[in-house]
């Protein structure tokens, strides 16, 4: 699995979270209803481990679901924040996570194992997105096709001008 894509969704955030963090705006507010910049990363932050879990889980030849809830959670999310330090702390957690999720979603697992189904529950803001199995290898291009490059537009509009 060629997971290019996924390095560039992963380094588009992080750049996206950088410049956010250098604004100069101490802390640039989101839209009512809407995340932080250190509640967006936190929230990829759990995404990621979790699709690194169930890829590892695959891996190991154990039986694995996926279910984003726990990465909406906001007692969970503030966890992150505070156990990284936020800011830098939760780009540098992701930034690993991202390159863990390369390797195992690359050369890690074959053909196979990436076709693997895992049951799958999305949600998005108490909708459900998704609520049936999906092969390993669409969890892994939904982070880089969907999920990351979504809130990467999410940092990028906490800017004042939107940049």
């Amino acid at each position: 699995m060629d997971t290019t894509p996924l390095r560039d969704a992963y380094r588009a955030l992080l750049d996206a979270a950088a410049t956010v963090a250098s604004s100069g705006d101490p802390s640039p507010g989101p839209p009512p209803g809407e995340w932080d910049a250190d509640q967006i990363l936190a929230h990829v932050a759990l995404v990621t481990a979790a699709t690194i879990a169930a890829a590892a889980s695959v891996a190991s030849g154990v039986n694995t679901t996926y279910d984003n809830r726990m990465a909406l959670d906001t007692w969970t999310i503030g966890r992150v924040i505070t156990t990284t330090g936020g800011g830098a702390g939760l780009r540098d957690r992701v930034r690993r996570q991202g390159e863990a999720l390369r390797a195992l979603g690359g050369p890690a697992l074959g053909e196979a194992e990436l076709d693997t189904p895992v049951p799958t529950l999305l949600l998005s803001k108490d909708t459900v997105l998704v609520d049936q199995p999906m092969p390993l290898r669409d969890l892994i291009t939904g982070l880089a096709e969907v999920e990351l490059p979504g809130h990467t537009k999410q940092l990028l509009a906490l800017l004042r001008d939107g940049a």
